[in-house]
């Protein structure tokens, strides 16, 4: 629990930061200007870097994992999505995981129950983690009205579907409440289960309570302090026009949303959650189960030199045939 209450500090810590930079002389401008340029310079190098390390790791051989049947005869049926044997197929496979997280819903949990070892699906743990990032997907589309226009015209529509149910005013808005449920029971179950609570670092908490942070303070500029949306905007495109203005007196959860969301960009190149570029680019994952059809040489192999059987025997064949050995494959019967 030690790297839960660190992790809680340090969240809390960044928004008390955020909340008080306004009182400060130069903190609006440090949060509003400096650290949304730092956090985004930071984000799209550390991914860039991520991504380059990635691609430049030696794969010396096929590791595609798999769970169907490999393509062999041809009266025996295979499976192509879960064993592919070509491009196609696994990159196919390679989409689905990415928007359905198919691997997770095949996780399994074990646990002891009538005297024996059970094992059972995870399937709240994969429903979490799924509506967890694809809420997290359309809030960020939802966002793109701030730094565009005119507005992409996908973004209202995205709103009113969003908002569908038309409860209270503004319309509450489903990612909304399943984002933050989604968060509650992920956190829930870190704490709640004594395995994981084990194994959970301060990393894992820390990701989790950011993003609860984030989604909260979001909330509260929507639902219990609304800020001006038209200055909001205004502030947004400047920003993005590379002319910055500092916002006038800009409200306490704008600072503490920004100070938050700044410091999740800084963060994600560097942890556990720019694991979405990095399915894309497994061997696990992306490599088709063709081993034993197409022959595969490591492209990072160095040139070595090499003694081949039939130099050594060339090299020894008067001494062999003096010890009585065989030379040549006549000699060893075939």
């Amino acid at each position: 629990m030690k790297a839960l209450a660190a992790a809680a500090a340090l969240v809390a810590a960044l928004a008390i930061a955020g909340a008080l930079a306004g009182a400060v002389p130069g903190g609006a401008a440090a949060v509003t200007v400096v650290l949304p340029y730092v956090a985004f310079c930071t984000l799209l190098g550390g991914l860039t870097w991520q991504v380059w390390r990635w691609a430049q790791t030696p794969v010396p051989y096929r590791i595609p994992t798999t769970c169907g049947q490999q393509r062999s005869l041809p009266w025996i049926r295979t499976a192509p999505i879960d064993n592919p044997d070509n491009g196609i197929m696994a990159a196919i496979r390679v989409v689905i995981e990415a928007l359905t997280f198919r691997s997770l819903l095949r996780n399994s949990r074990a646990r002891v129950g009538a005297g024996r070892l059970e094992f059972s699906e995870a399937r709240l743990l994969w429903l979490a983690s799924l509506v967890l990032h694809w809420s997290l997907l359309v809030i960020v589309l939802r966002h793109l009205r701030f730094v565009f226009l005119p507005t992409p015209f996908f973004v209202p529509t995205l709103d009113a579907v969003d908002g569908f149910l038309r409860i209270g005013a503004p319309p509450l808005l489903i990612t909304d409440v399943l984002v933050l449920a989604a968060l509650l029971y992920l956190l829930g179950r870190r704490v709640a289960t004594p395995m994981l609570r084990y194994m959970s670092l301060f990393t894992d908490y820390f990701a989790l309570l950011l993003l609860l942070g984030i989604a909260l303070s979001g909330m509260a500029m929507r639902y219990v302090a609304p800020v001006n949306l038209v200055s909001v905007k205004e502030f947004a495109l400047a920003l993005v026009a590379l002319h910055p203005l500092v916002p006038a007196a800009p409200s306490m959860l704008l600072l503490v949303h920004l100070m938050l969301v700044s410091t999740l960009a800084i963060y994600l190149p560097f942890s556990k959650l720019v694991h979405f570029g990095g399915v894309f680019l497994s061997p696990t994952r992306n490599l088709a189960n063709n081993s034993r059809r197409v022959r595969h040489i490591n492209p990072w192999n160095h040139a070595v030199p090499t003694h081949t059987y039939a130099e050594w025997e060339a090299e020894y064949a008067e001494k062999m045939k003096l010890a009585g050995l065989p030379v040549d494959g006549a000699d060893r019967g075939g």
